[in-house]
């Protein structure tokens, strides 16, 4: 009695979370035009992060360009970190990391749906001169993440290019 009623319940509460439109953190709907992207050029860490997020949306990287339904130009990609503030000995308080890229969306003809134009993502830290090891950590996270905002950017960005051509 206890385990059917437990079933119904967890098969409720399943319900429940599908209508309402709920998804996995990070994961979003893509349309069919984005169930094939070829990234062209990229930094390693930005190619998984794609991968990352395509898998999470139904979507995958395209293996070449000839199968891809959108293709993605990156170029000039880089990453700085300076020093924002110092300390009274001089050691460095905070830092900005800055990241850069130039991106074109294309058709898999080459046919230029958005221009060349950069995307610059901007991050502060503090340096705490106590926790080398977290300070790393917090750097080494905070890249992660601006990968993943660039992605995600990449993706609307192409998203709107083709409900643009498709008018």
């Amino acid at each position: 009695m206890i385990y059917t009623r437990q079933i119904a319940l967890f098969f409720l509460f399943t319900i429940t979370l599908t209508a309402c439109g709920f998804h996995p953190r990070g994961a979003y709907q893509l349309p069919i035009e984005l169930k094939q992207v070829y990234l062209e050029g990229g930094s390693p860490a930005l190619r998984e992060q794609m991968r990352q997020q395509l898998n999470q949306s139904s979507s995958e990287l395209a293996p070449s360009r000839e199968t891809a339904s959108i293709v993605i130009k990156l170029f000039d990609e880089n990453f700085q970190r300076r020093g924002v503030s110092l300390s009274e000995r001089g050691k460095t308080n905070e830092y900005e990391l800055i990241y850069r890229v130039e991106y074109e969306l294309a058709t898999p003809k080459d046919a230029v749906l958005l221009e060349r134009q950069p995307l610059e993502i901007r991050r502060d830290y503090y340096n705490d001169q106590q926790a080398i090891l977290a300070r790393d950590n917090e750097e080494t996270t905070l890249r992660s993440e601006m990968a993943q905002q660039t992605v995600r950017t990449l993706l609307n960005q192409a998203r709107f290019a083709l409900e643009k051509s498709e008018k």
